[in-house]
């Protein structure tokens, strides 16, 4: 067991405290985590990071990175639970000028890689603001090609020995969470969440209570709530998720048992594009996904009546950033080689891409 950490660094003017050693960032309204490894005498902090918030969030992320580990300090790798806009705004970016490997499950390389689309996000579940704006979120890949590397198949996270990822699919084909077991810190990603995820008012006031995972984005609902039961299963003392503030005790322990064992009733829409059938994906990206359903409520009216700062963030993401960047060629130990077609870029004219532009 390893508890050489600092218990006095309870984080800085950007962060909030999590755990030992465990740091939040909220970027607009999603969440990334700095995590310090053990130290090493005589060394200077090794740490990693989880996930990397909106896109335009790249300074923020940095100058809470040098209050928390130094200057020049850089982590010896990104990891990601999963791919979704709002988790790799600022990756490609830090990931070039980091020069660092960038870890995800094999599940997930599509949509990391610039091979596949992800499912359409489905507005007409939730009933609330980030759920009816949904049809303007990004669902594009991005392609980190040059840095991505797959977790380890033994569970065992690099730079973190105190660590393991598990499989927690359902939001995405490839979600994982992360977990110190010796005192029981998860960091879950989107597998659940730890405010309403489909509210606005939500969003702002940060109540903290656990829900599952973000209804408009998720299209494999039997997965998902077999990956609760396993969150559920590990009784963690403290959970910190994708959106909203940790939550820990005794007080997260019965939500989430509660969330495990009612999860249709609590979480799964009574009706949704999802709900009765899943996407279907493999590790090129998805196959086949359900036809939509109608959305109660206009777009036109709901780009005019809910237009806030998820809004905001969304437009800025979808403008298109000119940046020349070289970088050289690394080969790390463990890069995805085994004859997968992940240097694909989707294009109307490349009959191989999995272009996924349903409606």
């Amino acid at each position: 067991m390893q508890t050489n950490y600092d218990l006095t660094n309870t984080g800085s003017k950007h962060t909030f405290y999590v755990a030992p050693g465990v740091w939040g960032l909220k970027t607009v309204f999603v969440n990334l985590y700095f995590i310090k490894a053990p130290s090493v005498p005589g060394e200077a902090d090794s740490w990693v990071m989880v996930d990397a918030g909106m896109y335009g969030s790249a300074s923020k992320i940095k100058k809470a990175a040098e209050e928390l580990f130094g200057k020049f300090n850089w982590p010896k790798a990104i990891l990601l639970t999963h791919g979704h806009f709002d988790h790799v705004g600022a990756l490609k970016e830090l990931a070039l000028e980091w020069d660092v490997p960038v870890y995800a499950h094999n599940m997930e390389l599509p949509y990391l890689t610039g091979l596949s689309n992800y499912p359409p996000p489905d507005p007409s579940v939730g009933g609330g603001g980030m759920a009816y704006l949904s049809f303007m979120y990004p669902k594009k890949p991005i392609d980190i090609t040059s840095n991505i590397e797959l977790l380890p198949d033994d569970g065992t996270i690099p730079g973190l020995p105190d660590w393991r990822w598990i499989e927690t699919p359902g939001h995405t084909p490839g979600h994982v969470s992360f977990y110190r077991e010796y005192d029981r810190v998860l960091l879950a990603g989107d597998a659940f969440v730890t405010r309403h995820g489909e509210s606005v008012t939500s969003v702002m006031t940060q109540k903290r209570e656990v829900h599952g995972p973000p209804a408009y984005f998720t299209p494999d609902w039997i997965s998902a709530q077999r990956s609760v039961e396993k969150l559920a299963s590990l009784q963690p003392e403290i959970a910190a998720t994708g959106h909203g503030m940790p939550i820990q005790g005794q007080d997260l322990q019965e939500q989430l048992r509660a969330l495990a064992s009612n999860f249709r009733a609590m979480a799964v829409p009574k009706q949704g594009r999802y709900v009765a059938e899943p996407a279907i994906a493999n590790e090129q990206g998805v196959v086949t996904v359900p036809p939509p359903v109608g959305n109660p409520i206009g777009k036109t009216l709901l780009t005019v009546g809910l237009l806030s700062a998820a809004g905001v963030a969304l437009v800025l993401w979808n403008k298109q950033k000119k940046q020349a960047a070289t970088r050289k060629n690394i080969l790390y130990h463990n890069r995805p080689t085994s004859g997968a077609p992940y240097a694909v870029t989707i294009e109307e004219d490349n009959p191989n891409a999995y272009t996924n532009n349903y409606p």
